[in-house]
């Protein structure tokens, strides 16, 4: 499997902290991984690092065949290299039917003020349904937004994400405020997702990082601590001192 993100080597302080401690993770294309760690393991401080919100004070990222420097990109070219992310929070837009929340999310190159008077070409449309369809909305297509569950909203906010075709997708926890049946539903979606494209998962549940079935890096201090499978992370003297033994 080749390489899609190579971070080697970065640190980044704040205020003298150091949230990020000489930090090497790296992931291949279509392959899902879960994080997992402490509160302040540096986990939002990786993820503003590859989507060039937080610069490193040292290191390397790099991405894609040709090992492009992200640290070069500012925010929306490393979007528009494939990089997405998915918030805590869902923000749809609430006004808007689930349909037309798709439709605006869909990677196009158009100016900001298109967006506005947008309407979708007839494969558009079929590709909208085909979203719809895979992250379970397809009964809610002219339902306003705002009318959706804590759940549905949050995998509208993923099929918004996936729209724009992204080769990897950072999702933060997830799992957070759904109820057991959209949780299910939730891995059944991100398993899919990386079928085709890398996904990275930051989590707390750890049955729900156990239901995706893959490998797990612990962050501790802004370093790996273990990496594995989630059996493998759970039974390591360290990670259970630092994180599970709370």
């Amino acid at each position: 499997m080749s390489t899609l993100l190579e971070v080697s080597g970065v640190s980044v302080s704040f205020d003298g902290f150091k949230a990020i401690n000489n930090l090497s993770f790296s992931i291949g294309n279509s392959e899902l991984r879960a994080i997992i760690g402490p509160n302040g393991a540096g986990k939002t401080t990786f993820m503003d690092i590859v989507t060039g919100k937080t610069r490193p004070d040292e290191g390397s990222v790099r991405w894609g065949e040709l090992s492009h420097s992200l640290l070069k990109m500012n925010e929306s070219q490393i979007a528009r290299a494939g990089i997405g992310r998915k918030f805590q929070r869902p923000t749809v837009f609430e006004d808007q039917s689930v349909y037309d929340n798709l439709a605006m999310a869909l990677k196009k190159d158009r100016a900001p003020w298109s967006v506005l008077f947008f309407r979708p070409y007839p494969e558009d449309k079929a590709r909208i349904e085909g979203l719809a369809e895979e992250i379970g909305l397809s009964e809610q297509l002219h339902r306003k937004s705002g009318e959706l569950s804590h759940g549905q909203k949050q995998w509208l906010e993923i099929g918004m994400l996936l729209a724009q075709e992204p080769r990897l997708l950072l999702v933060d926890e997830p799992a957070a405020g759904m109820t057991l049946a959209e949780r299910e539903h939730t891995t059944d979606l991100l398993k899919e997702a990386a079928k085709t494209r890398a996904v990275v998962v930051v989590e707390h549940d750890m049955e729900f990082v156990r239901r995706l079935e893959c490998k797990v890096t612990v962050l501790h201090e802004g370093s790996v601590l273990a990496e594995g499978s989630l059996d493998h992370v759970t039974k390591n003297q360290d990670v259970i001192d630092v994180y599970l033994g709370r």
